[in-house]
């Protein structure tokens, strides 16, 4: 029997260029699920006055109604943003994005915090190319929501476009650190950084959930769409919760 067709709409960073052909190749064994973008002016991540405000809610809302002409059945800002500007920001911001379109919404951060409740996982390790600013920001308001950072790696990058300049083996190099300290789940929070494929394999090889942002922002999307991510194969430990 045909699975019935799943449309996805992912708010996008303007210079993130992992994030679309990640997603693509989970989703090459579904072709009845399908993302469609929609790109956001953002050039740089830190806590200062300009980066912050690429996160104005009101483009995102527009860029969600262009979506939504697509008849996608979720939405999704496939960014980070809400682990540092706080989860607030992110709820507030689907809210208004729901009300305006009539459509489900979540976040990467969102689904993240859902990622982490199914599995149990109370301390983590965090892995991100971000400056140690953004870094704390982050583990603080993680710490306020009673996830604990057993331990984190960062790389002190600017970015946003140049976090796609790190290899696949740097990323996986980092993972494999903070899986020496056995937390209950390995975080690796960017949507332009290059977890995957790796992470599935460094998660079967130490038994340690691995939550990448790219394949937990897409699981987060088909969950808030109303279908199963157990349709996803090969993204790991996650979709067959």
């Amino acid at each position: 029997m045909l699975e019935a067709p799943l449309r996805l709409g992912m708010m996008t960073p303007s210079s993130n260029t992992v994030l679309e052909p990640v997603t693509a190749s989970l989703l090459a064994p579904t072709p009845w699920i399908t993302a469609h973008f929609q790109r956001l002016r953002v050039l740089a991540i830190n806590l200062g006055a300009d980066a912050t405000s690429q996160f104005d809610p009101r483009p995102m809302a527009g860029a969600a109604a262009l979506l939504a002409d697509a008849k996608v059945h979720a939405l999704c800002w496939n960014g980070t943003s809400g682990a540092w500007l706080g989860l607030e920001s992110d709820r507030a911001l689907c809210a208004t994005i729901t009300n305006e379109t009539g459509l489900p919404c979540t976040t990467a951060t969102l689904a993240l915090f859902d990622a982490l409740s199914a599995l149990g996982a109370k301390r983590i390790g965090l892995v991100t190319p971000y400056l140690n600013t953004v870094q704390t920001a982050i583990i603080e308001n993680f710490a306020g929501l009673g996830v604990e950072t057993l331990v984190e790696r960062h790389l002190e990058d600017p970015g946003n476009y140049s976090f796609a300049e790190h290899s696949a083996a740097k990323v996986d190099a980092l993972v494999r650190e903070a899986a020496a300290a056995k937390p209950d789940a390995i975080v690796i929070h960017c949507t332009n950084f290059r977890g995957l494929p790796g992470a599935v394999g460094i998660e079967a090889e130490t038994g340690i959930p691995i939550l990448d942002s790219i394949a937990v922002a897409l699981w987060g999307a088909i969950r808030a769409a109303g279908r199963s991510p157990a349709m996803v194969k090969g993204a790991g430990r996650l979709f067959s919760l």
